[in-house]
């Protein structure tokens, strides 16, 4: 598999892990619920589980890669950036007409690079763009990309919506609800941040509290 601006780095499409146990656990502890005790269990998962996923995730010999195909023939992709002394999860931007990927965010303990807003966040994961390939269950796509998430006016039908997301995955039903909650609260908590880009996509700059701002927009895709 190749991304341009990853020449060298052996890159895997994994998207078949997303089902896998252990999966979740590892995507979310770290990067959005780390502060408050979060547990394997929350997600459906046990340590070993854990543990073994992450020795997949991790492996410096094979980069896992996650396509979230979008309208327009645009791409979400996920990269775990098993680079030995540089480890970090890369979330990019990619289309067919475009010499590179972008980088819209990377992880590396912290979150640096822009974020999204929760309406766009659940028009990507309710989107799916049928016969591309990449990750098409609404729920992965919500969960996959969840960690971008920083909006401080979530709507009312967050929590439910992102339980019902953690359940279809395999989170308990007893107990997503909580868990939501804890994911919610660290997006809520964090600062949106949309720079702008020096990209032959990027539109006009809208202020964090227009409609028009934001990843999507940028792209012309009204969420």
């Amino acid at each position: 598999m190749l991304i341009e601006g990853y020449d060298g780095g052996p890159l895997a499409a994994e998207e078949s892990l997303v089902a896998r146990p252990g999966f979740w656990s590892n995507h979310l502890l770290g990067s959005c619920c780390r502060d408050v005790g979060a547990e394997p269990e929350w997600f459906g998962d046990d340590g070993a589980d854990v543990d073994a996923m992450s020795e997949v995730l991790m492996d410096p010999e094979r980069w896992p890669v996650f396509r979230v195909p979008l309208e327009g023939e645009y791409e979400v992709v996920v990269v775990y950036r098993n680079l030995v002394g540089d480890y970090g999860v890369d979330y990019l931007l990619t289309h067919p007409s475009r010499s590179s990927a972008h980088r819209i965010a990377s992880w590396e303990g912290d979150l640096e690079g822009n974020t999204l807003r929760w309406r766009e966040l659940i028009h990507i994961a309710d989107s799916p763009c049928s016969g591309a390939e990449g990750i098409e269950n609404p729920a992965a796509r919500l969960l996959l990309l969840l960690p971008l998430l920083k909006d401080h006016a979530l709507p009312d039908e967050a929590v439910e919506m992102l339980s019902a997301a953690l359940v279809a995955v395999g989170a308990p039903q007893e107990t997503a609800p909580t868990t939501a909650e804890h994911l919610l609260d660290h997006a809520a908590g964090g600062v949106w941040h949309d720079p702008t880009w020096s990209s032959p996509l990027s539109g006009s700059s809208g202020s964090p509290g227009s409609t028009e701002s934001g990843v999507l927009a940028r792209l012309g895709i009204r969420a």
